[in-house]
C-alpha cells in the first residue's frame, strides 16, 4: 500500500495522474473475465431448461440473473474503453450482448457518457441517471410534475426495472426520439420478442419465465439499483453549476458500495463506484487495487446492500442546498412549513 503525509494529499490532475497507471489493462484476464462469465450465463441458461425438479430450475434461473449483472459491467467497461477496446471480435459479441441485455450500444453509450460528466449536476441530473429535484423546486411544482418525478425514482420503478428503465427507457423511448439513430433500440425489442417467442413453441410459458422472464427481471432491478444507489445515499452531496468539479463529484456524489466477495463478483467490483468515476478507464478488476494502493480513495462515502441501507437511500426524494443533504417527503413539508 501507498503510504502519502496527509498534509501532501493529492486532487485534482494529481490524483488523476496517480490513478492513470490502473488504466492499463491485462488483455489477456479481460477476455477470461468477458469469455468465462459469457460460458457461464449459456450454461446457467440451459440449466434452467434442463436442471431437474422445477425449484433447482428457478435456482439456476436467478443465477442467470445474477451472472448477466457481472456481463452487463463488463459490456459497460468496454464501452468505456477500458477494456477489449480496437477488438473487432470483442465489439461484435459486446454489440449482441448490449441487444441482449435491452442497453443497445448508441443509447447506453451516450447517455452514460453524459452521466458521468455531468454526475451529480442538478440541471442536467435527469439524462443518463435519475432525475433530482431540489426542495423548493418541488415544492413549487404541481401535481402532474411531482407525480411524474416521484414515479421514476420510486422502489416499484426500481424493482420493475426490466420494463420501466429498460424496454421503456432504453429502447422503445429512444427508438421513437431518433429512429434513425437508435435503430439498434429496435433491434433490441424485436430480438427479445423473438426469443420470448422461440422458448413458448420450444417449452410453453414456464421456458419463457425461467430463461427469459426471471434472469432479465433479477438483472434489471438489481443493476436499476446499484445505479439508483451509487448516487442516491444519505451523504450524497449534489452540486449546481458554481462549484461543481469533475474530482470533486467523483467522491462526493459517487459511494463506495461495501459488499461481501460473493456479491463483489457478481457486481463486477462496480460498488468502487468513486473510483470508477474519477477515471472509468479502469478495468472493474483494476479497481480494489487502485483503492489499496492511493490513500486519497480509501475513505470514500459508503452505502451497503444491508435492508436497512437500501431503505434508507430509497427514502431519499429531493436535495436541501440549505441542509446539504438529501431528505425524504416528510422532511420537505416539514421543512418548508418552518420556512414559510
Amino acid at each position: 500500500m501507498v503510504v502519502q503525509d496527509e498534509d501532501s494529499a493529492r486532487t485534482g490532475a494529481a490524483l488523476l495522474a496517480a490513478l492513470r497507471q490502473f488504466t492499463r489493462e491485462k488483455r489477456g484476464k479481460s477476455w477470461w473475465y468477458f469469455l468465462s462469465t459469457a460460458v457461464m450465463l449459456a450454461m446457467a441458461l440451459v440449466a434452467t431448461v434442463f436442471g431437474g425438479p422445477l425449484p433447482l430450475r428457478v435456482g439456476f434461473s436467478i443465477l442467470s440473473g445474477f451472472l448477466i449483472v457481472r456481463l452487463f459491467v463488463i459490456y459497460h467497461d468496454h464501452q468505456h474503453r477500458a477494456l477489449l477496446d480496437g477488438s473487432k471480435p470483442a465489439y461484435g459479441m459486446m454489440f449482441a450482448f448490449g441487444v441482449y441485455s435491452l442497453a443497445p450500444m448508441s443509447i447506453w453509450r451516450s447517455s452514460h457518457n453524459h452521466h458521468h460528466h455531468h454526475n451529480c449536476r442538478l440541471k442536467s441530473s435527469h439524462i443518463g441517471s435519475f432525475p433530482i429535484m431540489t426542495r423548493e423546486r418541488y415544492v413549487q411544482s404541481t401535481r402532474w410534475e411531482r407525480f411524474q418525478y416521484l414515479l421514476v425514482r420510486h422502489p416499484l420503478t426500481i424493482l420493475f426495472g426490466y420494463v420501466s428503465v429498460f424496454l421503456l427507457g432504453m429502447c422503445l423511448a429512444p427508438f421513437i426520439r431518433n429512429p434513425k439513430r437508435h435503430w439498434d433500440a429496435l433491434l433490441a425489442l424485436v430480438v427479445h420478442a423473438g426469443l420470448g417467442t422461440a422458448y413458448y413453441f420450444l417449452g410453453g410459458w414456464e421456458m419463457v419465465l425461467l430463461t427469459l422472464v426471471i434472469p432479465q427481471f433479477v438483472a434489471s432491478a438489481m443493476g436499476s439499483y446499484l445505479f439508483y444507489a451509487q448516487h442516491n445515499f444519505p451523504d450524497v452531496h449534489h452540486h449546481q453549476d458554481d462549484g461543481w468539479t469533475y474530482e470533486g463529484a467523483a467522491l462526493e456524489s459517487s459511494s463506495y458500495m461495501r459488499m461481501n466477495p460473493v456479491m463483489a463478483w457478481f457486481t463486477g467490483n462496480i460498488g468502487y463506484h468513486h473510483i470508477h468515476h474519477l477515471d472509468p478507464r479502469v478495468p472493474f478488476y483494476r479497481l480494489p487495487e487502485a483503492m489499496r494502493s492511493i490513500q486519497e480513495l480509501q475513505e470514500p462515502k459508503t452505502t451497503s446492500l444491508s435492508p436497512l441501507e437500501i431503505a434508507r437511500c430509497l427514502r431519499l426524494k429531493v436535495w436541501d442546498p440549505e441542509a446539504g443533504r438529501m431528505i425524504g417527503l416528510k422532511q420537505v413539508w416539514s421543512r418548508t412549513q418552518s420556512h414559510s
